[in-house]
């Protein structure tokens, strides 16, 4: 079976920005991430929310660049009115994350993809989403 991902915005700017923590290579873990899904013909997917955030940092132009560059394997999901009704039930019954994460998650299940993230706002809906960073992913 074909191995599905949705990146969360974090992930995406990790890659962009080439950031680094303290200790660790957080945009060389993205890139590698998206290296090793494009070897193993896996798909990446994002949404119109996933570059709604990105466009609060980049112009239209430096995201589709990037994004040109993984377009055989990169895949574009959309959002359901039912999906941002389900969205704010869950958030207002789960504390510690914010409605667009909420969103994030249910459409990376709801594609049987695995979230890739490092936020922590996502530790609270591993009940309904496999979650997992770029680096934890064996191929």
């Amino acid at each position: 079976m074909e191995k599905k991902f949705y990146l969360d915005t974090a992930i995406w700017r990790d890659y962009f920005e080439d950031w680094k923590d303290s200790i660790r290579p957080l945009g060389e873990f993205a890139f590698q991430f998206l290296k090793n899904c494009e070897k193993k013909g896996c798909k990446v997917l994002y949404s119109g929310l996933v570059v709604y955030e990105l466009k609060q940092y980049y112009s239209d132009g430096q995201i589709k660049q990037v994004f040109s560059s993984f377009k055989d394997f990169l895949v574009e999901v959309s959002l359901s009115n039912e999906q941002i009704s389900e969205a704010r039930k869950v958030l207002s019954s789960i504390k510690g994350t914010h409605l667009k994460d909420v969103l994030h998650a249910i459409l990376a299940r709801d594609n049987c993809a695995v979230m890739i993230t490092r936020d922590k706002h996502f530790d609270v809906l591993t009940d309904f989403v496999n979650v997992a960073k770029p680096e934890d992913i064996h191929f």
